[in-house]
């Protein structure tokens, strides 16, 4: 299986433009973690490169092929979103056996045996209604679908809302297990972005609709530090850097930098300090004082 390329894409709603200019390439065998602020495009880009959603411009193809109503690439695809039942009498009333049923049908790839094991490790009962399930077992009926799929591309959107730490990590370990026995893609977007940067080979930042960077994780948290020290001294050691969210109390002030292959910050007078992913993010897309 080889890439899938977003060309161009865009979306706009009525008045609102919830995508703008997305050129995007996925390729095979990573995990990527897609985050940014709500309403920032992320559900939208997954919907549509899933063929969920049409675009109003640009095109997604896998294999140079376009995925809109293409049955055949759409084999590869799937995309295991968040399940509302507000207001969707038909969803909440569909027994977990027969969404899942459903599910294999439409999903040519599915693994049955995967998909009893994961019903019986979440202890989730097939027998009931999704409608009466708890927010966190809805999420395990969204992760059993995007797991037994086997699709060569998997979207998770907000996979483990609801979990509790240790069904977080539960899944983490299985997402692992699974990426590890088949290299399928993952994207996974999720706004617990601290327990799940270890997983994201990649990382794509979308803001106001735009891919803010799609970048190595590990290359971009070694080009990102945070410095903190007095105004002056922070300005001085700063001085022709790439500065993002600076920060003042009092005399201090606090900067993240991205640095340049070769460049450095002289902490003579200043603390210099690794940042999270988290704090990455938030310095990118936060608001600047």
């Amino acid at each position: 299986m080889n890439k899938m390329v977003c060309e161009n894409v865009g979306k706009r709603y009525k008045d609102k433009e919830a995508l703008k200019d997305i050129n995007l390439v996925l390729e095979p065998g990573k995990i990527y973690g897609l985050i940014g602020r709500n309403g920032a495009g992320k559900t939208t880009l997954l919907s549509i490169m899933s063929s969920h959603n049409p675009a109003t411009s640009g095109k997604v193809t896998l294999d140079g092929q376009n995925v809109w109503e293409n049955e055949e690439a759409l084999k590869h695809i799937c995309f295991a979103r968040e399940l509302n039942v507000n207001g969707n009498n038909t969803l909440a009333a569909t027994k977990v056996k027969e969404y899942l049923r459903v599910a294999s049908i439409y999903l040519p790839f599915w693994d049955q045996d995967m998909a009893n094991r994961l019903i019986q490790k979440f202890n989730l009962d097939p027998k009931k209604k999704i409608g009466k399930l708890s927010k966190g077992m809805a999420s395990m009926l969204t992760i059993v679908v995007a797991l037994a799929s086997k699709a060569d591309f998997t979207f998770l959107d907000e996979p483990v809302s609801g979990l509790d730490v240790v069904a977080r990590e539960q899944f983490y370990r299985l997402l692992v297990d699974e990426f590890t026995e088949t290299g399928r893609t993952f994207v996974i977007s999720s706004h617990i972005i601290e327990e799940a940067a270890d997983l994201f080979e990649e990382v794509i930042i979308l803001k106001e609709g735009r891919i803010l960077l799609k970048e190595n994780t590990q290359e971009l948290l070694e080009s990102s530090v945070y410095v903190t020290g007095k105004s002056e001294d922070v300005d001085e050691a700063v001085k022709g850097y790439e500065l993002h969210h600076q920060e003042k109390i009092g005399r201090s002030k606090g900067v993240m930098v991205r640095l340049k292959e070769g460049q450095a910050v002289d902490s003579t007078k200043v603390t210099v300090q690794p940042m999270s992913l988290q704090k990455v993010f938030v310095s990118l897309c936060g608001e600047e004082e």
